[in-house]
């Protein structure tokens, strides 16, 4: 598989160990950057992570900052892309299961080393269930496109 990697400076040393596993596992690696633990703006790198990742150029991608949560929100404005700042096995599992997660985002202030591995292989190892929740996708799919004010359902 084809995995885009990413991280700003605070997930640099984070991504730089989950690059290493990745390739010892037999996967490709795109290093879309940062290249060192200098300070540095996270949206740089979960943009380009997510435009390879949506245009299929990888598979997949893995993004690291402090707490992950940036990463997700950047990396979600990229029509095409589910991230989603995960912190568990469980989630892991659940992120691709139910939501084919297709960028998975850490927060290195937040997990270990051992924690992210473990974290990444879930997630790498997990198939989409499909069934009822490829419909669930394509509805999300459809909030890519923005509706008119009167189009949208009213708050319950």
């Amino acid at each position: 598989m084809r995995i885009a990697v990413g991280a700003d400076h605070a997930g640099y040393e984070l991504k730089e160990k989950l690059k290493f596993h990745l390739e010892r596992l037999g996967h490709a690696v795109d290093d879309c950057g940062t290249a060192s633990s200098d300070s540095c703006d996270y949206p740089d790198f979960a943009h380009a992570v997510a435009c390879r990742v949506a245009s299929g150029a990888a598979q997949r991608g893995v993004l690291v900052c402090g707490s992950g949560i940036g990463m997700a929100i950047a990396a979600n404005k990229t029509p095409g892309i589910r991230a989603a700042n995960i912190t568990s096995e469980y989630e892991a599992r659940m992120s691709r299961e139910h939501n084919d997660l297709n960028v998975l985002t850490m927060g290195a202030r937040i997990l270990t080393e051992e924690q992210a591995v473990l974290i990444v292989d879930v997630w790498l190892h997990t198939p989409f269930a499909g069934g009822r929740h490829q419909q669930r996708l394509e509805k999300l799919a459809g909030l890519e496109t923005p509706k008119p004010f009167e189009e949208t359902p009213e708050a319950v």
